[in-house]
Order: structure tokens, then sequence, then C-alpha cells
């Protein structure tokens, strides 16, 4: 097909979910699409989870398990493997590669798009910020930063994890602000005595102790969150195998959680490891929340969210060697305690805190307070101008329990009044209040393909209406450079 008939596709976002569902649409060569991919940021793939260079930051998934493509398991392996200057990881398929390297092995993807003739230029990659997405009944068109434009058949969003607006709890002048972004490049370069409170005690927390300890912090790291709960630590077992019949979809969860618990219990009792039942689950964790009662997913959030997540997502052997270390010395300790007030000063800040189940109010003087609490947990806070613009047109909406954007099945954003998009979608952690569990790459993949398909399917099937495609004028000029004029790979290592 050529150029000029082709569908085109914009995806606002080039981290590890757009750049794997770019791979998607382009990697059959007759494939209808031509792709733009918009990322501000200078490395394609990587997002804030790939872009870090220090090696103290590992995978929370094994290597074996990390292919990019649901059809080929082994791809990230075979990757691996033949790279000289990765081979000593590549003598064990269970080891947790450094976060950087996997950045390599996604933006290698784009790059063999990019750098392939028979690809005949369907990939375009923009180095701009999208401000605006507007939904036509012929297109949709996107305005950048600088005030350019481009329309396509269709967009998707996917920004990963959401930044949400700074909040004004804490007036600091900009000069002495305590707060500091975790994954900011300057974010460990801080007195090496003071104290630092650390907000958050999931993987953002394993990953930022790690950096400072390795950096030679010797001040005292404080870690609070509400339960004062850290991530469990992987070992080598195998799932255990659970039939879908025995799976009690659409019971409340109250009767959810009594089924895996005995299920753990009988496991464990057999003298397996409650690790095997955890992953077992995996197959069956998207319907299962998919067909939980509203009430039921409420409840789940507020009472075992939290527990969930500490089970299920978990940290590579070396990272829980580290904090536990650190908990032994002394060094770092934790606590489950809400912040109630924080106070800047001259010296960093004095935080007001109470302990969980107690009601007196304690102070604490830091130096530095790192939020390391995830991801936002309202989508309306985000601070992402594109994902705005869609909420003040009405074309998105939350989720009931505002988890994240209110998606169709097939990935399809729904407006404020109910009606999914034809043109408009979503991949990646934007979608969790429909998925749940779509925050980690074995997931993601599977997405960015079924989505992928669905696009090929609705192509295939509808010539004219929704998806008639849009005519190459639709563009006015703009810069748009390719990916290999850019030398994208490695840029930031």
């Amino acid at each position: 097909m050529s150029t000029s008939t082709a569908r085109r596709v914009i995806i606002i976002g080039g981290g590890a979910s757009g750049a794997l569902l770019a791979y998607q649409l382009l990697r059959d060569p007759s494939s209808a699409f031509r792709v733009t991919l918009i990322e501000k940021r200078s490395d394609i793939g990587r997002g804030v989870a790939y872009s870090t260079v220090r090696n103290e930051h590992l995978l929370n998934v094994h290597a074996a398990n990390m292919s990019a493509l649901p059809d080929d398991p082994d791809h990230f392996w075979r990757w691996l493997s033949a790279r000289e200057e990765h081979r000593p990881l590549s003598f064990d398929r269970h080891c947790f590669v450094p976060r950087r390297i996997y950045g390599e092995y996604i933006t290698s993807l784009i790059e063999a798009h990019a750098s392939n003739v028979k690809s005949c230029g369907r990939l375009t990659i923009l180095r701009k910020e999208c401000v605006e997405v507007t939904e036509t009944a012929s297109c949709v068109s996107v305005t950048l930063k600088d005030g350019t434009w481009l329309a396509g058949d269709v967009a998707i969003l996917a920004t990963g994890h959401e930044q949400a607006v700074p909040r004004s709890s804490c007036h600091a002048d900009p000069g002495v602000d305590p707060r500091v972004d975790p994954w900011a490049p300057s974010a460990t370069a801080i007195d090496k005595d003071a104290t630092v409170l650390i907000v958050g005690t999931g993987l953002t927390m394993v990953d930022y102790v790690s950096s400072l300890l390795c950096g030679g912090h010797r001040g005292p790291v404080i870690a609070m969150s509400r339960r004062g709960l850290i991530p469990n630590a992987h070992r080598r077992v195998a799932p255990m195998r659970i039939e879908e019949a025995d799976v009690p979809f659409g019971a409340s969860a109250t009767h959810l959680l009594r089924w895996f618990r005995g299920r753990i219990d009988r496991h464990v009792a057999q003298g397996g490891d409650w690790r095997s039942v955890v992953d077992a689950l995996r197959p069956f964790t998207q319907r299962l929340w998919r067909q939980l009662p509203l009430d039921s997913r409420r409840r789940f959030l507020k009472h075992a969210g939290a527990w969930w997540d500490v089970h299920r997502h978990r940290m590579a052997p070396e990272a829980e060697a580290r904090i536990k270390n650190a908990r032994t010395d002394g060094s770092l300790s934790l606590m489950a305690a809400k912040i109630t007030a924080i106070e800047p000063n001259a010296g960093g800040a004095l935080v007001r805190y109470r302990r969980r189940g107690r009601s007196e109010t304690e102070r604490l003087q830091v130096g530095k307070i790192v939020d390391c609490t995830g991801i936002v947990r309202d989508p309306r806070a985000t601070a992402n101008p594109a994902v705005r613009s869609l909420f003040d047109q009405g074309l998105i909406r939350t989720d009931p329990l505002r988890v994240g954007l209110d998606v169709a099945s097939n990935c399809a954003l729904i407006n404020q009044d109910g009606s999914p998009s034809e043109r408009l979608f979503a991949v990646g952690p934007l979608t969790r209040a429909a998925f749940w569990e779509i925050i980690a790459i074995p997931d993601i993949r599977n997405q960015c393909a079924e989505l992928a398909a669905h696009l090929v399917q609705s192509y295939c099937s509808v010539g004219q209406g929704p998806w008639q495609s849009v005519p190459e004028t639709a563009d006015p000029p703009i810069a748009s450079q390719d990916f290999a004029s850019q030398d994208i790979v490695g840029a930031d290592t």
C-alpha cells in the first residue's frame, strides 16, 4: 500500500508502552499503517523506568520473562545472549538485568524499523511535547508545544506513569524546596549526612535507597507509608497450575480473597511457596478484576490493595539483600505513619506525622523529602497537558473509582457521556482501571499486540466511515525527523 493511502497512527508517548505498540504496528512489512511517535525525551523506548543509568536499578522480573513479543518468549534472552558486553548476565535465565540494559533492548526494536529500508519511511519520531489532542468525525489532530499540529486516523495515549501536579501543601521557596524527585538526575546529589525522609515504601523506594547507599550516604534514611509495607523478594520457584474452571470469576472480594488464601495455605502446607500461587493467578488477574463488582473493587483497593502489591510486585534478590542490610545496620528504618504537615525551614523541613494506630502527632526534622508514592491515583491530577486537554473537552473520563482512565475492553477511551471512541485509545498504566495488572512488561506487551491486531482488523473490515484514511494533505508542514538521523541509542548513557 502506498504511503499516501496508509492509515496514520499517532502514538503520544515514546516510552516502553509507546515503543512496543509502534513495533507491533510496524512489524508486518505489508501493514497499512504509518506511525508517528511523539516523545519529548531524547531517548525512545525508555520512559521513566528504563532511563536510569545506574546498575543497581534492576528489573523486577527475571530475564527469561521479559521478551517484548508475546509470540516469541525468548526474544529478549537471545538479544541479551548475543551481546558480548552483556555476556556475564546471559549464563542465568533467572537473572535480574539492570533496567538501563533493558532500555537498550526496547530502543533496539524501534531502531530496527527505522533503519529497515522495507519500512519505506513508515515511522516518524518527533522529539516534541504534545499539548492537545482533538477528535473529529473524520480524524484526530494533535497540537505540539511549538504550535505545529498534525492529523491522523487514530491517536493512542501511551504516556506511562503520570506525574501529578505539584502539591500546594508544602509552600517552599524554590531555592530551599526540601522535596526531591527520585528520578531526577540530581536526586541523590544531597548532603551525605542529611536525614532523608522517603514517602512511600514500594519499589521506587527500594531503587532510591539503593542509589543512596551505593553513593555513600551516611545520614539516616526513613521510609514512611500508611502501612509500612515493603515489597517481598523473588525466589526461584515455578508457578503452580490453577485451572480456569477453578477460579471464582465474578465473586465478591471477600469470597475471592478467602479462596485465594485457602489455595496458598494448602500449597504452603505441602511444602510449596506462596509465590507459586500468586504467579499462577497472573493469567487470570485482568479477567478477575474486570468481573469484580464495583463495590468489591473499592473494598479491595482500600483494604487489600497494598498487601497484594507487596506480594505480586516483588524486588530482585540483590535489592532485597541491600535493603535488609540497611535495616540491620540502622541506616534505613521503616515507619507506618501518615504525614499531616510539612513546614519548610533553613535546614530542610519540619515534618509532622501520625503513626498508624495512634492519635498523637509527632515531629521530625529532615534535610530532604523524597516522594516515592508511585503513580498518580487520580488521573485528573495529571500534569500532562495532552491528557488534561482531553478532560477539558469531555473526550475522556476517569473510572468510578478514579483508578485510571475509563477505557473499553479494546482500549478505546470512553468520553464523559459513556461512549467509546473509534479514534482515541490508550495503553499501559493509564488503563489500569480496566485491566488492573498493566504496569509490567509481560502484561503491556500482550495489550499492545492485542490493540495492534484490533486496529488491523478494524482497517481490514471497514472501508469508509470513521476509518476512511486521512489524506496526505491533512498535515501542515512540520519539522519532523526520522529515528535514524537522531542517533537515539545510548544518547543518555
